[in-house]
């Protein structure tokens, strides 16, 4: 009985060999040798499962793209809000806390992002202060409670305070704490 099912199973493998085309790396297997007829269950549909390589270059190198000029969109959308005023809680479009300015900045960039400073310190990838661009996050005090939009040149968009409408700002702070790329 043993030597039945092995010889069933050498059959049906040599089936499916059959089937699937032969390619540079594998050639096609030979037919099964004939032996005795034996009885084999219906045969399965045959799925080739060969892994063919695929280049796929231009959705990754436009990725990067899309995120700069999103982030570069969010400066943009930040900084024509200059002179807004500050109101705690507020995310816009006439009055903004910091984390609201940021909110209200990235959503219209197209960029979901959370709406506190302490959860945007959690979001996206750490960026050390000397590797800073403009559109990311840099954050203030321990544990963080202030966030603004770097600029460049040492420079960020925030609204910090009551009292304080939008304004640019340096980092140079003593409370900088750390900074994140979304």
């Amino acid at each position: 009985m043993t030597r039945a099912a092995v010889v069933a199973t050498a059959s049906a493998a040599a089936a499916v060999l059959a089937v699937i085309p032969a390619t540079a790396d594998a050639p096609a297997a030979a037919p099964a040798a004939a032996a005795a007829p034996v009885a084999t269950a219906p045969a399965a549909p045959v799925v080739d499962t060969r892994v063919t390589q695929v280049a796929v270059t231009a959705p990754l190198a436009a990725a990067p793209a899309a995120a700069s000029s999103a982030r570069a969109s969010a400066v943009s959308l930040a900084l024509s809000k200059v002179g807004s005023p500050y109101r705690w809680g507020a995310a816009g479009p006439s009055a903004f806390d910091c984390s609201g300015l940021v909110n209200w900045a990235f959503e219209r960039a197209g960029i979901d992002v959370p709406r506190t400073s302490r959860a945007l310190s959690q979001t996206g990838t750490p960026v050390s202060r000397g590797d800073l661009r403009p559109g990311d996050l840099v954050f203030f005090y321990s544990p963080v409670s202030h966030v603004g939009i770097y600029i460049g040149d040492g420079q960020m968009v925030h609204a910090s305070t009551s009292g304080k409408p939008v304004a640019i700002s340096s980092i140079d702070r003593s409370s900088y704490n750390s900074a994140r790329r979304i």
